[in-house]
């Protein structure tokens, strides 16, 4: 996540209230939160949002670890025939959080990708984690981006078939130019 995003649901814990043992919390917006969370998902309703979480400090390195479930019940509209479809997501949270880097990247900066090197952990901003954006992210990624309502099927239209216009023939149109002398 990047700290310009603007997120619809926000619940920003403070990295220096974490204590050392570890922090257990369940987090669920209200129905206002949560409708505001479907507009900014394009999606009918979210009718259910909850999020347990484990935060671990891990020592004096300033990386913080959230681990969790978010769970969650979306209504979207079916690609086919726009009849509403419910969707049960259920998505695992494992993500770590440290100090925002050093190296300033320009906007139009290349980013050089290493699949085989690990992921830099996600930037603590103004010194919170922002498990709310945490669970959106995590919703999004889980809904379905094309829902069917069962059995929808999309069937192509006939294509229409006209008869070809007939080419003008050069001569015809020399003829015709001639009569209108």
């Amino acid at each position: 996540m990047t700290t310009e995003e603007t997120v619809p649901y926000s619940h920003p814990i403070a990295v220096d209230r974490i204590p050392a043992r570890g922090s257990r919390l369940h987090v669920e917006p209200s129905p206002a939160e949560r409708e505001v969370v479907a507009r900014w998902l394009n999606v009918r309703e979210v009718s259910e949002m909850a999020a347990d979480f484990q935060l671990n400090p891990m020592g004096k390195t300033g990386l913080v670890r959230v681990n969790g479930r978010l769970t969650a019940r979306v209504t979207q509209s079916c690609v086919v025939t726009l009849a509403p479809v419910e969707t049960v997501v259920d998505e695992e949270v494992s993500l770590t959080f440290g100090p925002p880097g050093d190296e300033a990247e320009e906007e139009g900066d290349e980013i050089e990708i290493d699949f085989h090197e690990v992921d830099p952990p996600d930037p603590i901003i103004d010194g919170a984690i922002d498990l709310g954006a945490v669970m959106v992210e995590h919703l999004a990624l889980g809904i379905d981006p094309f829902p069917r309502a069962e059995g929808a099927a999309f069937t192509l239209p006939e294509p229409k078939v006209e008869a070809p216009e007939p080419k003008a023939n050069p001569f015809a149109v020399l003829a015709a130019l001639k009569q209108k002398r």
